[in-house]
């Protein structure tokens, strides 16, 4: 009789960092998801009034506002930074395992600075006066 389980679990398997992005793929897709409903909120805002549109940035210029905002934006930059090594995956290519490896730190870095460009940008565009 065979004593390996039937179906593989993470007792199973020792937990690697690329196991670990798997998961961040799937929780940064559903991240993105509210975070588009956000924008979806604030267009709609926008799109009614001067009123609304000042209750919606007076809410979104909090602090904790401001920190999701920025959590949003690299749950949807990861996500695709990803959502491109999976497509490249799908050619056949990077699937060997210190390609996988090699490409996993690419998204994170990639993720993390251009997550970085993009609220820079925002906040210089923000800021009167001050040029990126």
């Amino acid at each position: 009789m065979n004593s390996r389980p039937l179906s593989p679990h993470l007792g199973v398997y020792k937990f690697l960092y690329t196991m670990a992005l798997s998961i961040l793929h799937r929780i940064t897709g559903v991240a993105a998801t509210f975070g588009f409903l956000a924008f979806t909120w604030w267009l709609l805002a926008l799109a009614s009034g001067p009123g609304s549109y000042a209750r919606a940035m007076h809410l979104l210029s909090t602090p904790v506002a401001k920190l999701l905002l920025v959590g949003f934006t690299f749950s949807f930059v990861y996500h695709c930074c990803n959502g491109i090594r999976h497509l490249v995956w799908d050619t056949g290519r990077g699937l060997e395992r210190v390609q996988a490896r090699r490409s996993g730190r690419v998204v994170i870095v990639a993720a993390v600075l251009l997550t970085a460009l993009i609220v820079w940008l925002a906040c210089a565009a923000l800021a009167p006066g001050v040029a990126p």
